[in-house]
């Protein structure tokens, strides 16, 4: 049982050493290895108009050459035509989108799943 604990206790003690930001950068890299079940609301003058599922992340586009970020952020998903929570047997096909800066959106975890 002791060996067990110390682990677990030392990672605990490390993980409170870390700074937010730090604590923030492991918390993602778990996320990246597991993945997250996400989803993606994008709305237009207050009505629900597109959601994506199974959202690992969102990425911020940057420049080729200047490496400078671009105002929009883009990832893969399944479309919930529907908007059931579900990826139907009409939605199996996984694609490819970008949000702009200006647009409304929402990025959660699936509450179905």
């Amino acid at each position: 049982m002791r060996k067990i604990l110390f682990p677990i206790a030392l990672i605990g003690i490390l993980f409170l050493g870390c700074t937010q930001e730090q604590q923030n950068k492991l918390g993602r890299s778990i996320q990246n290895i597991t993945g997250v079940n996400g989803v993606v609301d994008i709305y237009n003058g207050g009505k629900l108009v597109m959601r994506f599922l199974k959202v690992d992340k969102l990425t911020t586009a940057h420049g080729t050459d200047d490496n400078k970020p671009r105002p929009y952020r883009f990832g893969y998903g399944y479309i919930d035509k529907n908007f059931n929570y579900k990826v139907d047997s009409d939605e199996k096909k996984k694609v490819y989108f970008e949000i702009t800066n200006y647009e409304t959106y929402i990025f959660y975890e699936n509450p179905e799943q």
